[in-house]
């Protein structure tokens, strides 16, 4: 029993850091754009790369 005393202010303070964390990232705009991001990544807008080409090199032997 004497592990709650240690056990429930950690978890304050973990809840603490966790409401720290999320006031933080509303504060430098983490959540201004929830769609955009979801967008992007399925958008078809790149251009695949063209193929490379091998060139095979043929020994002669005399």
């Amino acid at each position: 029993m004497e592990v709650i005393v240690f056990l429930v202010p950690l978890a304050l303070l973990l809840g603490l850091f966790g409401l720290l964390g999320f006031l933080w990232s509303l504060k430098n705009g983490q959540y201004d754009d929830l769609e955009g991001a979801a967008w992007r990544a399925i958008s078809d807008d790149d251009q695949t790369p063209a193929p490379r080409r091998v060139e095979l090199r043929s020994e002669s032997q005399p």
